[in-house]
């Protein structure tokens, strides 16, 4: 009697490693897969995170600008404002005497010196106030009576010719073209910007005679604007 072995059959190893390779192959896949992903929300990260930073840099600087600028436009319009009060204060024959001197300081405009009369004080303020773009008025003038001063009685010729060596020794005011009517100074040409046609007026009107300025001077800046 031969002995029967029993069929052999071989251990279907290769199933189980089939499907670890197969499991192995997916992980690799949503690995490999997820990466750019990844890499792509990194950079839109990134992207999101530079112009942010770019743009608070950019705020930071139109700001300081912004402020330099306003501190720029503050200090010309004090002195326009001073200026322009002082134009206006020497073309009205009500303020008497030339003693007169006005500053600026944010707005607020601050009269000091010496006038003949309490009219004239209240005068000058309330021409002061009437400049646009005064906010206020600090009225700090004086009131001297004009017995208490050197007067000198001058013709018209002899304040034109005062007026005009005053402004002979500045080489801004020396080409302008002064006259006199009346006691009443007027003042034509052309200057190269505000403050200068205001000092003219300011000293056409320290002239002794001189009753007021009429400043009809044109501004360089202003033509070629």
């Amino acid at each position: 009697m031969s002995r029967q072995w029993p069929c052999w059959r071989p251990f279907p190893l290769h199933l189980p490693m089939r499907t670890e390779w197969k499991t192995a192959g997916a992980l690799l896949s949503a690995i490999l897969l997820a990466l750019p992903l990844t890499a792509g929300a990194a950079d839109k990260a990134g992207t999101t995170d530079k112009p942010g930073k770019t743009e608070s840099t950019l705020d930071k600087m139109e700001n300081k600008a912004k402020d330099t600028t306003h501190e720029v436009k503050g200090a010309v319009s004090d002195s326009w404002l001073t200026s322009k009060t002082k134009i206006a204060l020497f073309a009205d024959d009500r303020v008497k005497g030339r003693d007169v001197r006005v500053e600026t300081v944010t707005g607020e405009v601050f009269l000091r010196g010496k006038v003949d009369s309490d009219e004239a004080k209240t005068t000058a303020a309330e021409i002061a106030q009437g400049v646009e773009g005064v906010k206020n008025v600090k009225n700090d003038l004086q009131v001297v009576a004009p017995s208490a001063r050197k007067t000198v009685q001058a013709n018209d010729k002899q304040i034109t010719k005062a007026v005009e060596t005053s402004f002979g020794r500045d080489p801004q005011l020396k080409k302008i073209d002064v006259r006199t009517d009346a006691g009443v100074v007027v003042l034509s040409g052309e200057v190269p910007n505000i403050p200068v046609s205001a000092k003219a007026s300011e000293m056409a009107h320290w002239v002794d005679g001189v009753k007021s300025v009429k400043n009809e001077l044109r501004v360089a800046q202003a033509k070629a604007n």
